[in-house]
């Protein structure tokens, strides 16, 4: 189940009284230390995007973000409500508990309002000072989470002041609102950026994600005290799109780091521990029975499937409360350090991500990717095959694999099951690109470069940037960037390859046409991204001739035709803008 809805009614925190920031709704965020860097990013997906260093401001690691999050989310509850209720009775009512740092609501299943309290001891108090409910014919499991049920003790006389909370819904856009949005748009780059701006994790979603893990790792501790259970892949490595699925990793190393450090004096102590054959066989035991407590006690987790055979175990299940799809692994740890990396180089240069979101999004548009495992290529590969081409402009966008293990101190050592994944952590360490080529620029050579991509000898390797003879007869091949021997796109099939090669040769053709003819203010035709992301009216086996002869005609006439729809002609704006009207 995708993300339903994340809701945006942030509250500016109690417990430290600030100036107010009059700006729209859905522009104020639950974090008040994060209003700064988002009204930053804003401005800058809006328009002006600095390439290179997005400054000198020292950024954060990977780890330090995920501790703050981790922390937050600690003190942290999830509570359903009525339908209406009085935000100000709300938080007062809680506030006895302790200070509230900040809240916000959405739908999912109903009404939930995420509140963070300044303390974690406030949530200890409100568990305190909450009761099992009474089922009358049915018995209810007395299970103590940090997820509530808010019930109001006179509902047949609702007071003045409640009323229903306005929550917005943190979903995509429809393709038709999308569309609308990037023809209104000054430039390619702008459009790059406004996609980006529109599919990306939102500060609130960000937030409940953190929460879920945390919400998960209080059930696998009643087995396992002290576990952790980290977020990883899309939702931490700053290339996730709403409506992701929730990727979860049960960590159990921490708690045998703890206990090393308490052996004192002449004697060493252990647990007596259960004994299986192999580590895989351990993993499978550990997951079951955590699915199992998921599926009997965990408020809200729905479609359990102990998934224990694949080559990675895992429990699937759906979060109702948060509307989050999750797989939960163990033993998974380069999993983890591949979306530390990708964070990096999300971080490092302000074109990336913006470059990256357009790509998937342009290879979902055409049914290159799928949320159904087969032989389509995934996102993961298309990410990989974007950093390797931003490695291979001059000057380089993003440094090699290779290029952030020399720069990496002896804290940054990491070897995982024999494979060495070592790369420097900080990334003030990392010397900012000279590069400065246009987003537009680059997402035409990106098309021009991969649709002539000698794929049958060569492989894609981001650890040394450059391309390298294929070690097997895969039609893609795209090295692992830490388990060097996998392949991560040996599922793709030849005609799946072959259709992504066509329809990056007609997209460069569409951009090239742009420089040639860019559409007038006056116009409403889809133009620049827009136009890539118009479904194919031809199929894959004549679109090569296509290309080479009369391309894209055809598909942008059709989708003109469906944005102007039965609506009236459309104007342009007093400011010279595009502009484009579509009937909902």
């Amino acid at each position: 189940m995708a993300a339903r809805a994340v809701g945006l009614l942030a509250s500016l925190p109690l417990c430290a009284q600030r100036s107010q920031v009059l700006r729209p709704i859905h522009r104020l965020l639950s974090c008040p230390r994060t209003v700064a860097a988002e009204i930053k990013r804003e401005e800058q997906s809006s328009g002006s995007v600095e390439t290179g260093s997005e400054g000198r401001t020292p950024k954060k690691t990977f780890s330090e973000v995920q501790k703050e999050r981790r922390e937050q989310a600690q003190r942290t509850v999830l509570i359903h409500c009525p339908n209406k209720i009085s935000v100000k009775k709300f938080l007062k009512y809680l506030s006895q508990h302790g200070p509230i740092n900040n809240h916000f609501f959405y739908e999912s299943f109903g009404l939930y309002a995420v509140v963070e309290f300044c303390q974690k001891e406030s949530v200890t108090s409100l568990q305190n000072g909450t009761r099992t409910p009474s089922m009358g014919t049915e018995a209810a499991i007395p299970f103590r989470s940090r997820v509530f049920n808010l019930k109001t003790k006179n509902p047949s006389n609702p007071t003045s002041e409640q009323s229903r909370v306005q929550c917005s819904i943190h979903a995509p856009p429809s393709s038709k609102k999308l569309l609308e949005l990037l023809c209104y748009a000054e430039s390619i780059d702008d459009q790059l950026n406004t996609l980006l701006k529109e599919l990306q994790l939102t500060e609130e979603n960000t937030k409940l994600r953190y929460l879920t893990c945390s919400l998960i790792e209080d059930i696998a501790a009643a087995y396992f005290l002290d576990c952790t259970v980290r977020p990883f892949g899309s939702s931490v490595n700053s290339f996730g799109k709403l409506g992701c699925d929730l990727d979860m990793f049960l960590d159990l190393d921490e708690i045998g780091k703890f206990s090393a450090n308490k052996t004192s004096g002449n004697f060493l102590m252990e647990f007596q521990v259960k004994n299986v054959p192999s580590e895989r066989m351990a993993t499978q035991k550990i997951l079951s029975v955590i699915g199992e407590c998921l599926d009997h006690f965990g408020p809200g987790c729905v479609g359990v499937q102990k998934i224990l055979n694949a080559r990675c175990p895992l429990v699937r299940f759906s979060h109702q409360a948060s509307g989050f799809q999750c797989d939960l692994t163990t033993n998974n740890r380069i999993a983890l350090k591949s979306s530390e990396l990708l964070y990096i180089y999300g971080a490092l240069d302000s074109r990336v991500r913006a470059l990256v979101f357009s790509i998937r999004c342009w290879a979902r548009a055409h049914s290159l990717t799928s949320s159904i495992p087969g032989s389509w290529i995934t996102n993961f590969s298309l990410t990989m095959m974007v950093i390797f081409f931003l490695q291979r402009r001059s000057p380089p966008i993003l440094p090699t694999l290779d290029s952030l293990k020399t720069l990496a101190d002896a804290e940054d050592k990491c070897v995982i099951e024999g494979h060495n994944c070592t790369f420097v952590r900080d990334l003030n360490k990392i010397k900012p690109s000279g590069n400065t080529e246009t987003l537009e620029l680059l997402l035409k050579e990106f098309f021009e470069y991969f649709g002539n991509f000698a794929f049958n000898k060569n492989s894609i390797n981001i650890r040394q940037g450059r391309e390298q003879n294929k070690p097997e007869s895969s039609p893609l091949h795209i090295q692992n960037p830490f388990e060097t021997s996998l392949n991560i796109s040996k599922n793709v099939s030849q005609s799946q390859l072959q259709k992504f090669v066509e329809l990056a040769r007609e997209s460069a053709w569409i951009l090239n046409q742009e420089d040639k003819d860019r559409p007038s203010s006056s116009r409403s035709q889809p133009w620049g991204l827009a136009a890539l992301l118009l479904p194919s009216v031809v199929n894959s086996a004549s679109l090569a001739k296509r290309v080479r002869k009369k391309p894209a005609s055809e598909r942008i006439k059709s989708l003109l035709e469906s944005i102007k729809s039965s609506g009236p002609e459309n104007a342009t704006s007093t400011n010279g803008k595009r502009t484009v009207s579509t009937q909902a």
